[in-house]
Formats: C-alpha cells, structure tokens, sequence
C-alpha cells in the first residue's frame, strides 16, 4: 500500500500530464490568421532560400517541421506524394532544426524533394504564431491563408485534396 503522499504526487503528475496533453492538442479549430494575407518572410539557411512572396499566384502549402518530430516524420512521405501528384502547389518546408547533420540525414534519409529551408530561430514560425511540429497552412493564388492543418494529416485524404482542387 502506499503513503498518502506518494499517492497524491503521483496522481499530480497524471493530472498535470492530462491537462498538457489536452492543451497541447487543443490549439483552436479556426486560428485567428484564416481568412487573413499570410505573412510574408525570406528565410535563408546557406543552402537555401525560401521566399514567400516569390510564390504569389500561386497555391501554397507551407509545412513548418523538424527532424527530430515523430508526426513529421510519419508526415513526410504523404507530403512527397502530394508534390509528385500536384506540382501546381507549391510546396515550402520549414524546418525548426538547430542541428543542421540531423536536417541533413532527415532530408537525405526521406528523399524530400519539396523545397525546404532551417530555420533555427523560428522567424517564419512566430509570424504564423505557430509552435508545434508539424503545422500546414494553405495559401490561396491571392496570398490569404484558407486554412491550417495541424499534426501529420493524410494527404491523400479526399477531402484535403477536394479542398485543394477548389481553390
């Protein structure tokens, strides 16, 4: 049997963990920047340079990752599908990594083809007020954000690519 105190932290630490997973998911159904211009960002990593506004006109899906991210990871194939299935929208990865071998393996070990950039300080990340991996935002030929995806959606999935098609 055990003693009241260790019964009570236990069943502490199980409530806190509730609420962060909880609260963690729960990041809002319809975010405050749908309907909104997307902000606009240049970020650039030595290798790479990923501009926002050289793709207007054009549909975007801008994915914001990280190498060391399991539903980026389990994300990552789905994406690649996408952009062989539909090269009309521009596909823009950004990942959050501060280690740029473990990018590199992450890039290397998917075969991802979709342009991507580090971006260690999360510039782009904070004008899109987003700060979990993975997120998406698709963005219409007339630079509005339509809508944000978060966690590692199927992008085969009729209605995702039914709400592409349409914009």
């Amino acid at each position: 049997m055990h003693s009241r105190p260790f019964f009570l932290s236990r069943l502490s630490v199980a409530v806190l963990l509730s609420v962060a997973v909880v609260s963690g998911c729960n990041r809002g159904g319809r975010p405050a920047q749908v309907g909104k211009k997307a902000p606009d960002f240049a970020v650039s990593d030595g290798t790479s340079t990923i501009r926002l506004s050289d793709h207007r006109g054009k549909l975007v899906l801008l994915n914001f990752w990280a190498s060391w991210c399991g539903p980026c990871i389990q994300e990552t194939p789905g994406l690649e599908q996408l952009h062989r299935d539909r090269p009309d929208i521009q596909i823009l990865a950004v990942s959050v990594d501060t280690d740029s071998d473990a990018y590199q393996r992450f890039i290397k070990r998917f075969h991802v083809d979709v342009p991507t950039v580090m971006d260690p300080e999360q510039k782009a990340a904070k004008l899109y007020h987003t700060d979990g991996w993975p997120e998406s935002y698709i963005i219409d030929r007339n630079g509005v954000i339509r809508r944000k995806i978060i966690g590692d959606p199927d992008w085969s999935n009729p209605e995702i690519r039914a709400f592409l098609k349409n914009l």
